[in-house]
């Protein structure tokens, strides 16, 4: 249809004989109004389309490995060729524009086979306490013995009226019940002995005369006879043994019929008015 158009429009510019530019000046142009049918042929204009624009390209950020944390540096990643201002070593991310949150990571090269950590600062040693001496223990003094209660089997008739307790000062003479008394205590074997001589029974107190400057008065039961106070001779204090048993001080035995002695009971009073009391069968004593 637009080409029938044409040559219509053609047509009529040759009919008039003379120039187009002649004509238009003369008379201005006519309009030509083409058929009913020529434009109702004629089809919609074309939509105008939108010209496609190059996609803008997008610089991706190189991606940067982090700081590694710590006193020894471990081998990096190596980074992408096209990032700029990076070089790739032996593993190692070197120059100064290799950045991390804005701090270098690392000036120069290093091989990671020669890496080694930071010397560790040698630390002072530790003082030298001096051993102290160990205290050496006191001297356990001997516990001054209580008086012990008396004994209910003790006899009260046979002490002697009017004993008083005497000072317990120790005097190095073995004088006082303080001094006495724990050797009499390890030795209650010996206060006595009985031995058969010419023809009869010798009881000896030898032992508790030997230790009576600490003693106030022994008293003795032979076979369950009521018992009497043995008096014993003065203590010599004048002499450096005063417990001695001098010649006139009497004789420290009894003379009873031979095997006449089967029990003794003996009881004593120290001078601190404590009491003991021991007894012993003829057997326990008896001494050739």
């Amino acid at each position: 249809m637009l080409d029938f158009f044409f040559a219509m429009l053609a047509a009529g510019l040759n009919s008039t004989g003379g120039d187009v530019a002649d004509v238009a000046a003369v008379a201005p142009p006519a309009v030509i109004e083409a058929p009913a049918e020529a434009a109702e042929a004629m089809p919609e204009a074309l939509p105008v389309l939108p010209v496609p624009q190059a996609p803008e390209a997008v610089a991706e950020a190189p991606v940067v490995p982090p700081v590694p944390q710590g006193d020894t540096l471990a081998t990096l990643p190596a980074p992408p060729p096209e990032t700029p201002g990076v070089v790739v070593g032996s593993g190692v991310i070197v120059g100064s524009n290799a950045l991390s949150g804005g701090v270098s990571l690392l000036e120069g090269t290093m091989d990671s086979q020669t890496q080694t950590a930071p010397a560790v600062p040698p630390q002072a040693p530790e003082p030298t306490v001096a051993a102290v001496p160990p205290v050496p223990a006191l001297p356990v003094l001997p516990a001054v013995p209580a008086a012990p209660a008396a004994d209910p089997a003790t006899n009260m008739a046979v002490v002697p009226a009017g004993l008083v307790a005497e000072p317990q000062t120790p005097t190095g003479k073995f004088t006082t019940a303080l001094e006495v008394k724990p050797i009499l205590n390890a030795t209650q074997g010996n206060w006595i002995a009985v031995r058969e001589y010419d023809g009869k029974d010798l009881l000896y107190v030898t032992h508790l005369w030997g230790w009576r400057c600490g003693l106030a008065a022994i008293a003795i039961s032979v076979n369950d006879e009521p018992m009497q106070n043995w008096p014993m001779p003065p203590c010599h204090t004048q002499f450096a043994t005063p417990n001695a048993i001098l010649e006139g001080d009497g004789a420290p035995y009894l003379t009873m019929r031979l095997g006449s002695v089967q029990k003794v009971t003996i009881q004593v009073v120290y001078d601190d008015l404590s009491m003991d009391l021991a007894s012993f069968e003829r057997g326990n004593v008896l001494i050739p």
